[in-house]
């Protein structure tokens, strides 16, 4: 540990570190005498850097003197086990430094590139000073608090004389000029990385998102990619053809003010779904003058917003929060306003489960709310193959014919449902084949009465749908069950796979911080070589769907070989 660094966090956290014996009486003298003379419910409570590290590594954050109280004699005890260096160790390497960076090497990582010989001795008092205030504090979120912090800092070590006051005016000379330095992402998926956040804890506890574990997923970086394309892309269309809604806030700008002062504005605008905030600054000639968060000016042309129908004199003002979007096709800057409407897409791998793209919203910053996982919504008429499947079960084929023609229900006591197509017409007599491409709605709902409710609801949970979401009565056939994206994915899986019923999954692999592989995924298969199926699927001509169509057959029910479990090294999912 360079010295200068150690100095920093001794003079601003616990100048008498190495003369008390884990608790400083005069702190504590001081806090009790505030408590007596003061208002204040909450005061600085003279915790050393031992007793800091008894509360990190055994206590909780609750306010209270028990709290207190047991942190003194875990801090008395800490100190007769452990010398002071090793107690100053634990500091340093559990302390919280914002922005995901626990430990002092990995905030000098984080914040400066750097490692902990490379810091000076600015950007040493800083690092101490973010421990304080490690979320609203430290020189990113808030460089003017956090550099009034620093120079605070350097003075503590200039009054403990650990530097001289030429080193202290030197230092407080020096910009702040902390940035975040982080491996690039590499694909984005926020939802994602929130769900196997929540994995790890559920697997290995609270210590999981502190204790260095790499987990590799099932993502496909391409799918990736393509899907959240897809999802933002889509939704930026649908809310365009209802128009500009207008600026997303109005800011009163006064004369004469600085470009500095105008990108402090737009701080509480984050980028949302790649779309940036801008504010307007002026406008002429049917244009618009804009400035970015990062002090870019921009001059916006009619081009910009020829999708509103308007040029941006016409839609804006000075003062006004916009969005701005680079289009992909023609990498164009153009208008943009956030989508009110919302989307999801998942996408998985039939075969095994494997999670290869999710995307559970338009932006994970706006909205953590995972769709693709969270959001039980009706599938409609999604949801018609699985009756069509239980129908096939019952002895119905592509080619069985049934009424597509007004038809009402009446139940016990007297409610009347007549059903509907969506078009509002009738086409009579039809092939199941013909009724699942236009998918009509009288011939589901005739086919669901056919094979009985109970049946159909207790064949379709093969397809992983639990008992409960599938309502107990006819409205199941038109899709009114609530179900999640994510579970629908899996139920269409068995089709392509030929008949098997998988896991979704999204982790593959789990190591340690040292490499170790903790757990690694050895998913159950819908195998396409397995010997057993390979025999089944060769058989095409004689047998469909189930029924022996063979010469000397009589279209008589035959079990699929394929669905017995082959060779025992295969896994198969049943």
């Amino acid at each position: 540990m360079p010295p200068h660094v150690k100095h920093a966090f001794i003079a601003i956290e616990d100048a008498r570190f190495y003369e008390h014996p884990g608790v400083d009486w005069r702190g504590i003298s001081r806090a009790v005498w505030l408590l007596a003379t003061t208002d204040d419910r909450r005061v600085p409570g003279g915790s050393t850097i031992t007793q800091q590290v008894a509360k990190m590594f055994f206590l909780s954050s609750e306010y209270s003197y028990t709290r207190k109280l047991t942190e003194i004699f875990l801090a008395l005890k800490m100190e007769r086990e452990l010398s002071k260096d090793e107690i100053f160790e634990l500091y340093l390497n559990k302390s919280f430094f914002g922005n995901r960076a626990y430990g002092v090497a990995a905030a000098a990582e984080f914040y400066y590139g750097k490692s902990l010989d490379q810091l000076t001795l600015a950007e040493a008092a800083m690092l101490a000073s973010i421990p304080k205030f490690p979320s609203s504090g430290n020189p990113i979120i808030n460089p003017e608090r956090a550099l009034v912090r620093r120079n605070y800092v350097l003075q503590r070590m200039r009054e403990e004389n650990l530097i001289t006051p030429a080193q202290e005016q030197a230092a407080q000379a020096e910009r702040v000029n902390a940035s975040p330095h982080e491996p690039k992402i590499e694909v984005e998926a926020p939802y994602v990385a929130e769900m196997v956040r929540a994995e790890m804890e559920q697997r290995y506890g609270a210590e999981a998102t502190t204790s260095g574990l790499k987990v590799y997923t099932t993502l496909d970086s391409t799918h990736q990619q393509a899907a959240a394309l897809a999802v933002r892309s889509g939704l930026m269309e649908y809310d365009r053809r209802r128009g500009w809604r207008g600026a997303e806030a109005q800011l009163d700008l006064p004369a004469g003010e600085t470009p500095e002062a105008l990108r402090k504005r737009l701080r509480p605008y984050p980028t949302v779904g790649g779309l940036a905030a801008v504010l307007v600054t002026g406008t002429a000639g049917g244009k618009a003058d804009v400035l970015t968060s990062a002090g870019t000016a921009l001059q916006l042309d009619a081009e910009t917003s020829k999708w509103t129908g308007k040029n941006p004199q016409q839609l804006l003002k000075r003062g006004d929060v916009v969005r701005l979007n680079l289009d992909p096709e023609t990498g164009k800057l153009q208008l943009a306003q956030i989508p009110l409407a919302q989307a999801t897409l998942v996408s998985l791998q039939p075969e095994d489960g494997a999670i290869r793209a999710l995307v559970g919203g338009f932006s994970f910053g706006l909205n953590k709310f995972n769709r693709a996982t969270q959001a039980q919504r009706l599938p409609g008429s999604s949801f018609k193959p699985f009756v069509y499947a239980a129908a096939f079960e019952r002895g119905f084929s592509p080619a069985s014919i049934v009424l597509d023609a007004p038809v009402v229900f009446r139940d016990r006591a007297g409610n009347v449902w007549r059903p509907q197509n969506d078009a509002g017409n009738f086409a009579g007599p039809m092939r199941l084949r013909e009724a699942m491409v236009q998918s009509r709605n009288l011939v589901s709902v005739r086919l669901l009465d056919a094979i009985g409710v109970d049946f159909a609801s207790r064949y379709i949970t093969q397809f992983g749908f639990s008992q409960e979401s599938l309502p107990p009565n006819l409205s199941m056939s038109l899709g009114t069950s609530s179900l999640t994206p994510l579970s629908i994915a899996r139920g269409y899986a068995v089709f392509a796979n030929g008949g098997y019923r998988v896991d979704p999954r999204f982790i593959d692999k789990v190591l340690d911080r040292n490499g170790v592989v903790l757990s690694e995924a050895d998913p159950v298969r819908a195998c396409r070589g397995c010997p057993g199926r390979a025999a089944g699927e060769q058989r095409a001509t004689s047998v469909v769907d189930g029924f022996d169509f063979s010469p000397e057959g009589t279209a008589r029910r035959r079990p699929k070989p394929w669905l017995s479990r082959p060779d025992p090294s295969q896994q198969t999912a049943r």
